[in-house]
């Protein structure tokens, strides 16, 4: 966007004209130690709810470089890199709530110019770090770095301070409002989690809708064929006698998802011993998540002559046994329960291994009474699902109105310009003036501070230092998308 299309009084800049970006400090060996140890921000330490602020490190500071590191508030912390894309360049707001607090090489500085709210740039970048801009003109691969030259040269638009200052108040008014509505949306999202999972262990526990039906808890060897899938090997490469591979990710709890399948090198007689058929339930064998364990999905045929890895156990019922009832009970909490308890391990992985699996009880009623079971499940579930979806379109609407706020109050319209406004050309050249004499940004003062410098000007008598403070310093209110 060219000067002459901006609104009136804004101008375009780069982010180094109107602030000074600096990145942290290395951490290295050598300073984890010493006589001058100082609390630290890292990557970990930025959340897009705000700064966190829980489990801050120490590292060796000497004075000089407290002097080039220290936070002041105002400042702006930006996460450098990322594994993950959305995260790059995620802003925090520092208020100056720990002394002498530097910063460490993964985040990025970004310190305002006086006549520049810091509140406004900080919604800015997190805008930009939102819409994945950031993560667009970052580099690497694998991790995704950002870089200070490349942040420094960022383009800005930049308002009048007056409007700034209406854009911020607006702004935060609007945020406020979606972060309520979809912190609500969230909490309901998970109570029909709740809801579902209650439904799964009445179905276990056979009392479902009211009544109670009687079943003898069995070993899943004496109702159930259990076996172990394929090893992915360099021998299996996909050649010429490949068969389509179901893995770990294509199975989440209770749904498969088959949008990637991978394909798997197969020998002679391995097509019948591994092939899948309908009604399989396959079972996660392992996983970090004590959630995770054991979940498990049935297998409805959805892909011809398919098998499956090593890492997913195969459970194939007989003739007792419904496979939608199994898979039910099998997803309930009283079930996983037990799975994780058979499965956890002294080094605090969860692995199940089909000795394992063989050994668990579960409930088996009459057919009969699986299949009302099973129908009255899936009754609740429809139900369930449709308040799912649409509790999905309520978050996709709120998702999509804060963005249309947010490209409104950086296009300059979501509030109107004041013809009195001093324009932002006026404050660009004061800053590059200031610039020029060396003149940097006074630290701005905490309301403790500010609290102690009424009262010695109040009397004189007194000096800050005898001052008694007063708790609880005002900090920034964050959004979270």
């Amino acid at each position: 966007m060219s000067n002459t299309e901006l609104p009136p009084g804004w101008v375009a800049v780069r982010l180094d004209e109107i602030s000074e970006v600096r990145l942290g400090r290395q951490r290295s060996p050598k300073n984890h130690t010493g006589d001058q140890m100082r609390p630290y921000l890292r990557a970990a330490n930025v959340g897009w709810n705000g700064l966190k602020l829980d489990d801050v490190k120490e590292m060796n500071f000497t004075d000089s470089e407290v002097e080039t590191y220290r936070l002041l508030p105002g400042d702006i912390v930006l996460g450098e890199a990322s594994g993950s894309p959305r995260e790059v360049g995620k802003p925090g707001l520092w208020s100056g709530q720990i002394e002498d607090c530097c910063f460490q090489n993964t985040l990025i500085r970004v310190r305002p110019a006086i006549g520049v709210e810091p509140r406004y740039l900080l919604l800015l970048l997190r805008y930009e770090a939102l819409r994945g801009s950031f993560a667009k003109g970052a580099r690497g691969v694998g991790i995704h770095h950002l870089g200070a030259a490349k942040l420094a040269a960022w383009p800005v638009l930049l308002p009048p301070l007056a409007e700034q200052r209406r854009i911020v108040e607006v702004l935060e008014g609007h945020l406020s409002r979606l972060d309520a509505a979809e912190a609500s949306i969230r909490r309901s999202v998970r109570r029909s989690d709740h809801a579902w999972a209650s439904v799964l262990n009445s179905v276990a526990r056979g009392d479902l809708n009211g009544r109670t039906v009687h079943a003898s808890l069995r070993l899943v060897s004496e109702v159930a064929d259990v076996g172990g899938g394929i090893q992915k090997q360099q021998k299996r490469r996909p050649i010429k006698n490949t068969f389509p591979f179901l893995r770990v990710a294509n199975v989440a709890r209770g749904k498969l998802d088959l949008d990637e399948i991978h394909q798997i090198e197969l020998f002679e007689g391995e097509l019948e011993r591994y092939r899948l058929e309908c009604g399989d339930l396959l079972v996660v064998e392992g996983n970090g998540s004590p959630d995770q364990i054991g979940r498990a999905a049935i297998w409805r045929g959805e892909i011809p002559d398919a098998v499956h890895q090593n890492h997913l156990i195969r459970v194939r019922p007989n003739g007792e046994l419904l496979p939608r009832y199994l898979e039910l009970i099998w997803n309930s909490p009283l079930v996983v329960d037990q799975l994780r308890e058979v499965s956890r391990s002294t080094s605090g992985l969860y692995t199940l291994s089909t000795a394992k699996v063989k050994s668990v009880k579960i409930p088996v009623p009459s057919r009969a009474d699986q299949e009302s079971l099973v129908d009255d499940a899936d009754i609740w579930e429809t139900r369930i699902n449709a308040a799912r979806v649409v509790l999905q379109g309520a978050a996709a609407r709120s998702r999509l109105l804060r963005n249309s706020i947010l490209d409104k109050a950086f296009a300059g319209a979501l509030v109107p310009q004041d013809p009195e406004d001093e324009p932002a050309s006026t404050l660009l050249e004061r800053i590059q003036v200031e610039r020029a004499k060396g003149v940097k940004r006074r630290p701005t003062r905490t309301p403790r501070q500010r609290r102690a410098a009424v009262a010695t000007a109040a009397d004189p008598c007194l000096t800050p230092s005898v001052i008694t403070p007063i708790p609880g310093d005002a900090i920034q209110q964050e959004f979270e998308l």
